[in-house]
């Protein structure tokens, strides 16, 4: 029998960061991943798609000591972004100057994230590494939680979070409702290169099939996210390369000059998914195992981490005053935290996705005319940006600027 006092599952980016966060506050953590880890993740091919990480994310890994980790591996920073629609002339500019901010973010391959994460967790000896496997059994009682692994190996803890994705085996295993939408959507990802530089702009322009997005990498390279109606996406998979650029391109308004090289691509299938509640008795949701959005404004993963800095604060909380984590009345504490600002961004993007997929003409001049005025409105559009940045906003400790005492 393994006595620990928190088990993952699920040692993605949101539970990896999680263990930290808990290991190196002296809390036993399992970690369990079904999927074999390799030791050297951070040299295999380059992914397609990149990760926008916000500026509250960032402080989430600086104070995990990962950052660095991060930085020696390669993350991108943008300082300016700029969103224009297909159908007028409207368009709104941001400029990390404007916000006193050195960047908006950092562009960051997901498997750079996680080997710098996995390096991380690796040096915390509170933290158990259980790889690969899978839960079999799980049994739930007033006072702790009990899971057997597929090995044959029975552990104990007093709280089990949930990180294991959108279709999580947890989540289901408990019955734990979920809301779900297909936007009848996908997005196509892959790397490009453009004819003229990107300037460290994140640009993205919305079309009436969805919005298509260049995330600025090294050089002249970024990563596209395309947003498409899923009907046809196998047959801009199939293109051949000139026709693909080509057909880029001219959806991209030519913004960067020509693309004058790819890599492969890759489509992802679009859903919302919110799950009615994160927590129950010993039991919380992290990550896409609570909620899935639109990737619209990039705010998917950051989304994740605030929950697993918000979930570990709340663990350790209670755990300073005697308390036992894994009650619901604790945990409820978390839900609250985050429930209403994660549903908060969902229905935010799906309204962008709605006003911008519409084409009937006075929709479109109103929408066009509120990116301008917005555009123009300084404090609010500081305000915005300091929003989407992940500056503003209730946030947990590990998030927060960090002032170096004198």
């Amino acid at each position: 029998m393994n006595q620990f006092d928190v088990v993952i599952i699920g040692a993605g980016i949101v539970g990896a960061t999680a263990a930290c966060a808990l290991g190196e506050a002296g809390v036993r953590v399992a970690l369990v991943e079904a999927r074999p880890l390799a030791s050297d993740a951070d040299h295999g091919v380059r992914d397609a798609r990149v990760f926008a990480i916000t500026r509250a994310s960032q402080r989430i890994f600086e104070a995990l000591g990962v950052w660095e980790r991060i930085m020696a591996r390669g993350a991108y920073p943008f300082s300016d972004m700029e969103v224009w629609d297909a159908g007028g002339t409207g368009v709104i500019h941001f400029d990390c100057a404007d916000i006193g901010e050195p960047c908006l973010g950092h562009m960051i391959e997901p498997r750079i994230i996680h080997a710098a994460l996995l390096e991380r967790l690796r040096s915390i000896a509170a933290i158990t590494l259980f790889c690969p496997a899978q839960f079999t059994d799980i049994t739930i009682d007033e006072a702790a939680v009990s899971v057997n692994l597929d090995d044959g190996s029975t552990m104990n803890a007093a709280l089990i979070a949930a990180a294991d994705g959108a279709r999580s085996p947890l989540r289901e295993r408990l019955g734990i409702p979920t809301r779900m939408h297909d936007y009848r959507q996908s997005s196509l990802v892959a790397r490009v290169a453009t004819e003229f530089p990107h300037q460290a702009t994140a640009r993205q322009r919305f079309l009436p099939g969805g919005p298509l997005a260049f995330l600025p990498m090294e050089e002249n390279w970024s990563s596209i996210v395309w947003t498409l109606p899923t009907a046809g996406i196998a047959g801009m998979l199939a293109l051949e390369r000139d026709i693909f650029h080509a057909a880029l391109g001219q959806a991209f308004d030519l913004r960067l000059g020509r693309i004058v090289d790819s890599e492969r691509r890759e489509s992802f299938p679009l859903m919302r998914l919110h799950a009615e509640h994160y927590v129950r008795e010993r039991v919380a949701l992290m990550g896409d195992a609570a909620h899935a959005i639109h990737p619209l404004a990039g705010q998917g993963v950051n989304l994740g981490l605030l929950d697993a800095a918000v979930l570990a604060e709340v663990v350790l909380a209670a755990r300073s005053c005697g308390g036992d984590p894994g009650s619901l009345s604790v945990l409820r504490r978390y839900e609250r935290w985050r429930r209403g600002d994660n549903l908060l961004m969902m229905s935010a993007m799906d309204g962008f996705s709605v006003l911008f997929g519409n084409e009937l003409g006075p929709v479109r001049w109103l929408r066009n005319f509120g990116l301008s005025m917005v555009n123009a409105a300084g404090p609010a559009k500081d305000l915005l940006m300091r929003h989407a940045a992940g500056l503003a906003g209730d946030l947990p400790v590990l998030a927060r600027e960090r002032v170096d005492s004198p």
